[in-house]
């Protein structure tokens, strides 16, 4: 029975998509689109996709070769199950009609109910609703992928998938909605989020750090990256598509779109510079891996300020999340804890450095959206703010991310066998070889 769990996922999700709304195409008065900010905004939702394959490439190259397409698919597929969720219901749960400040409700927008017309969102009132909705969905697309690599080379694929659904559903939606919806707590506490560093990052490395803790250690631990050739290419594509993640945030082709593509790239080439330096003061030879691994982490952290701050501070932010995301790999690799790709470090300490240094560096002067100026201007409120909400998300991403780990497990085992790990996820989830 519990094979088939996947089929019965799909076959309510297609019963589900026949109880269709009523299609109506909605006119607003005083709604004026914009198509430059709409040709942005499709440039900056197809650049986010890209993403995926490219973490897929990143995470695919670092593993052993006999997991090296588990791992690209365990990517790949976030594409098609987090956009079927996405379009029944996951966009009303984080953007629809707000239920106490934590969901939306699942029928405000239902199978894209209300999309079709000059609709808008308030945050994005020049560009067509249905293209924000595009645009947030590969948001949740790319969370979920990142967790893979606190698990990778040991999970069940069937199993994978049902966690993924139960992730994106109950840890990803509440987050983003408490977050980026008007009515959401933590908007309403003042917590910035530019672009998902809180939302993506944090929320992924906590539940990365979750899920390595709930299966446990590899039979063979030992980190033989499979092909460094694609860890540099799966670079290439992040690095490339994350100008979308961050300057596609600002809402159109305007002045916030260009300063967030230049804090994104100077902090990413802060931190892959930084990640290397630091590696030759530690007595190790620069390598590849090492500028990579820095680059993302520089990008992470960049995320949840791109439109906050300036330039130079954006080139501390990305000093700072490389010495302390190497540093805290060099922790864990001293632990039995055993996060395969590092996720925690990188994803979910650099989206909690980015944070907290966002709270530091926020600046009216960059976004008239921050009314509350950072720690470095003299004031306070926001960095507290940041503080509370930092310690409030990671008990809940931690926490939930457990509970449904043990849920999952109860349906259909988690982790493979020892024989199953040992021939290889490729050939014994997928019946497929490199």
């Amino acid at each position: 029975m519990k094979k088939y769990i996947p089929f019965i996922i799909i076959i309510v999700v297609v019963v589900l998509s026949f109880i269709l709304p009523t299609t109506e195409v909605t006119t607003v008065t005083g709604v004026h689109l914009d198509t430059g900010d709409t040709a942005w905004l499709l440039a900056s939702a197809a650049l986010v996709l890209l993403m995926t394959p490219g973490l897929a490439f990143f995470y695919g190259g670092m593993v052993h070769k006999k997991n090296v397409i588990s791992t690209m698919l365990q990517s790949f597929v976030c594409m098609g199950l987090v956009t079927i969720v996405w379009i029944v219901f996951g966009f009303s749960l984080v953007f629809g009609e707000d239920i106490g400040g934590i969901i939306g409700n699942p029928t405000t927008f239902y199978m894209m109910k209300g999309t079709l017309g000059n609709n808008s969102w308030p945050g994005m009132p020049t560009i067509p609703l249905v293209l924000f909705a595009m645009f947030q969905l590969k948001f949740a697309v790319l969370t979920p992928a990142l967790i893979t690599g606190g698990f990778a080379e040991r999970i069940k694929f069937n199993a994978y998938l049902i966690f993924l659904t139960l992730f994106v559903i109950l840890i990803y939606a509440p987050l983003a909605h408490s977050t980026w919806h008007p009515d959401g707590i933590l908007a309403k506490m003042g917590v910035l989020d530019f672009a998902g560093g809180t939302v993506v990052h944090m929320s992924a490395g906590w539940a990365a750090l979750a899920s390595a803790l709930y299966l446990g250690k590899r039979k063979n631990p030992s980190h033989s990256p499979a092909r460094i050739s694609y860890v540099i290419l799966g670079t290439g594509l992040l690095w490339f598509g994350w100008f979308g993640f961050n300057a596609g945030s600002a809402g159109g082709a305007n002045e916030l779109a260009a300063y967030a593509f230049g804090t994104t790239t100077t902090a990413s080439a802060a931190a892959a510079m930084t990640w290397m330096f630091f590696d030759i003061l530690r007595g190790r030879k620069p390598s590849a891996m090492g500028a990579c691994i820095g680059a993302v982490v520089g990008l992470v952290a960049i995320t949840p300020g791109a439109g906050f701050v300036t330039i130079p501070h954006s080139f501390i932010m990305g000093v700072v999340a490389a010495v302390v995301s190497n540093l805290f790999v060099i922790w864990r690799n001293k632990t039995g804890i055993d996060d395969t790709l590092d996720v925690f470090p990188c994803h979910g300490v650099g989206g909690m450095v980015g944070m907290l240094l966002t709270a530091v560096f926020a600046y009216s002067g960059v976004n008239s959206d921050v009314t509350v100026n950072g720690l470095f201007y003299g004031e306070t409120g926001l960095f507290i703010a940041h503080l509370i909400a930092l310690v409030g998300v990671s008990i809940f991403v931690f926490g939930g991310s457990f509970i449904l780990l043990k849920i999952t497990d109860l349906i259909t085992p988690l982790r493979v066998s020892e024989e199953e790990e040992i021939s290889g996820l490729d050939a014994t989830q997928h019946d497929e070889e490199l």
